[in-house]
């Protein structure tokens, strides 16, 4: 491979007479008149996932001075409800099924994604600068010095080598006694992958939520009388049969389907895996990060982080065929850890973010066994085993758990060493109301199916279980507490994060304010009934409000952060796809078809804003273990040497 060299690099920019006249940054036009002079310098779009420099630049201004879950709300705000990610999510190196682009063509360079050869920086000149002065620049990174001359106000943009230090020094030339100041330039690209189930993959939130419209679509019911059909917003854009007596195939349907960053495992952009990694990228300027999100909806252990496991939904395709298997996620981390090492032998991984377990404890049975509530349904779902119990949860909690994540230790350690760089991000307890009560249950926020009812007494008892059981469990086993067993204590304790759980409490799914979207407010009601019973009237319109479900806003601030069950179907409204053959829907009418669509895309998971105070959580604990605080080399400042003068001739 050939090694491009700064000399290269800069000479090809002053050819192109491309070299400076950038603007300056926001920061250098605040800095006080009096101040000192020094070079300052950072890594342009260094949150490489983004292939374009206005999209990392969008968080950069919106993060000003704000924490993430601030900066998010400015965002929704912004983008009137529809999110900012929507046009991101195709301006990525990774594509939506998952594959890294080698190389990417990131601002119009070709790149290797995971063994970046060089990085985009910009150079400037900060301090008390004499008017009209003139700076004479020089780079040196171990070839022939690079050198350039221009008026001290301008910025420099330049392509620094990755590896070796790149010494920058300016000469100030004015009125005055000439200045030289020096600095070092020395990116680091810190490499970061994301782990986990659901909750790490950003579940709830597509990256282009669904469009829907003001017409009604038929769904059966499990008795399968023309009495228990009912209907609900049909997919905008649908064109085909919206009653029960009609059919159409699946590829029709799914042409209307919400976009995700990978719809096989509901990865998106909102997870508070990317929310930290990019605030990372934000808030250090002399860092790269390289993300590798491969976090998957449905993840267990065994399932899905050690071994492969069934994908959530499949993308529409012009073949029709459907890959519902995903490999398993440290596998194909391992994969990508060996090509980057074949390229690069000194390339590692840096950090892990990983969040894991609910799934093992089967928590989405405790669920069902929560919002299911009429008898046909909960007789059938039981026999199914969509609906779990809380003593099967406990014996799973108190035996298999721990056994699998001591298997999941060892399959970390080979790839990261120290388990402190694995950042464990604990759950929030979704079901708390204001002061950290238990959510009361009922239909509202969750009328989106006749069948559903959020039992009080049986929301009491999963909640109080999640804060008082499953919770401390997984800290003691990240952290090797309370018994756990774990072989070398110290270097295998994960970095705990939970620290959001507290400002979790007054989120859950039935918070409430006068400040919630319009439409919320109008048209979801807290009594359970938003929907028109009447399958003739809500044909045309399904709404009791008399709006639109196109006006639905998936991305407004709300009190709530996490979603409940109709802000799964308003924003993604999932075909389940992968699911088990015995439980797929025979068409898009089936009564199962209509009871997944409900929670298939997100029901009980973290809003946007909920991803966003997460990665508050995360962000000083990620920082901490890649030690970005660490005291920075002072600016050389010395005077320009003296000029030598010829003596005269006689």
């Amino acid at each position: 491979m050939i090694r491009t060299a700064l000399r290269t690099i800069l000479t090809g920019i002053l050819l192109a007479g491309c070299f400076a006249a950038f603007p300056r940054p926001q920061a250098a036009a605040q800095t006080a008149s009096d101040a000192p002079l020094q070079i300052s310098w950072e890594v342009r779009n260094r949150f490489r996932l983004f292939r374009e420099e206005r999209d990392f630049l969008l968080h950069v201004e919106s993060a000003r001075n704000r924490s993430i879950l601030a900066s998010e709300q400015s965002l929704e705000v912004q983008s009137d409800g529809r999110g900012w990610a929507r046009n991101m999510v195709n301006r990525l190196c990774i594509d939506l099924q998952g594959r890294v682009s080698e190389p990417c063509n990131r601002d119009n360079v070709k790149e290797s994604y995971l063994t970046p050869s060089d990085h985009a920086v910009i150079v400037h000149l900060d301090g008390a600068i004499p008017v009209g002065a003139t700076c004479a620049w020089t780079f040196e990174d171990g070839d022939a010095p690079q050198r350039s001359t221009l008026d001290c106000t301008e910025s420099l943009s330049l392509r620094v080598r990755y590896g070796p230090q790149t010494v920058a020094t300016v000469e100030v030339s004015s009125g005055s006694e000439p200045q030289r100041i020096s600095t070092v330039i020395k990116v680091r690209d810190v490499f970061i992958a994301g782990l986990g189930d659901s909750i790490a993959s950003g579940e709830g939130n597509p990256d282009r939520a669904i469009a829907l419209s003001d017409e009604g679509f038929c769904f059966r019911s499990y008795l399968g009388s023309a009495t228990t059909q009912y209907y609900r917003p049909s997919r905008a854009g649908y064109k085909g049969g919206r009653a029960c007596e009609s059919s159409d195939p699946l590829q029709v349907w799914q042409r209307q389907s919400a976009l995700w960053l990978n719809s096989t495992c509901h990865r998106s952009l909102y997870s508070y895996q990317t929310r930290t990694a990019l605030a990372l990228a934000v808030k250090y300027p002399h860092i790269a990060v390289t993300y590798l999100p491969l976090a998957c909806t449905g993840a267990t252990i065994l399932d899905g982080l050690l071994g492969y496991q069934r994908g959530r939904e499949c993308p529409p395709s012009k073949s029709g065929t459907c890959a519902v298997t995903v490999n398993a996620q440290v596998s194909e981390l391992h994969d990508a850890l060996a090509a980057a090492k074949r390229r690069q032998v000194d390339r590692k991984l840096d950090l892990v973010l990983l969040s894991i377990g609910a799934n093992d404890i089967n928590f989405s049975g405790l669920l069902a066994d929560v919002i299911v509530d009429a008898p046909t349904e909960r007789a059938l779902f039981r026999r199914t085993g969509v609906i779990g119990s809380l003593d099967e949860s406990r014996t799973a909690l108190a035996r298999e758990l721990p056994q699998s994540f001591a298997r999941l230790r060892d399959a970390l350690k080979p790839l990261v060493g120290d388990l402190s760089h694995v950042v464990y991000v604990s759950y929030a307890n979704p079901a708390l109301n204001e002061g950290g009560a238990s959510c009361p249950g009922g239909r509202a926020g969750f009328d989106i199916h006749p069948s559903f009812n959020a039992d009080a007494e049986r929301l009491a008892a999963v909640s109080g279980y999640v804060q008082s059981e499953f919770l401390p469990q997984l800290k003691a086993l990240a952290q090797c507490e309370s018994g756990v067993l774990c072989r070398d204590p110290r270097a295998d304790r994960m970095t705990f994060v939970d620290a959001h759980q507290g400002v979790f409490a007054d989120h859950g799914f039935c918070a409430r304010t006068g400040s919630d979207p319009e439409f919320d407010r109008e048209c979801f009601s807290p009594k359970g009934e938003s929907f028109d019973p009447d399958i003739v009237t809500a044909a045309s319109q399904p709404l009791l409000c008399g709006r639109s479900a196109g006006e639905y806003r998936a991305y407004l601030p709300r009190a709530r952060w996490i979603r409940d069950a109709n802000d799964s179907y308003f924003a993604a409204m999932t075909y389940p796809q992968g699911l088990p053959s015995s439980m797929q829907a025979s068409d898009i009418h089936d009564a199962t078809w209509g009871v997944l669509s409900a929670v298939y895309g997100g029901a009980v998971h973290p809003s946007a804003e909920g991803h966003a105070a997460m990665a508050d959580a995360a962000l000083p604990a990620a920082a901490a273990v890649l030690q970005l605080d660490a005291v920075v080399p002072e600016v050389r400042v010395e005077p320009a040497p003296p000029l030598v003068v010829a003596p005269e001739q006689h």
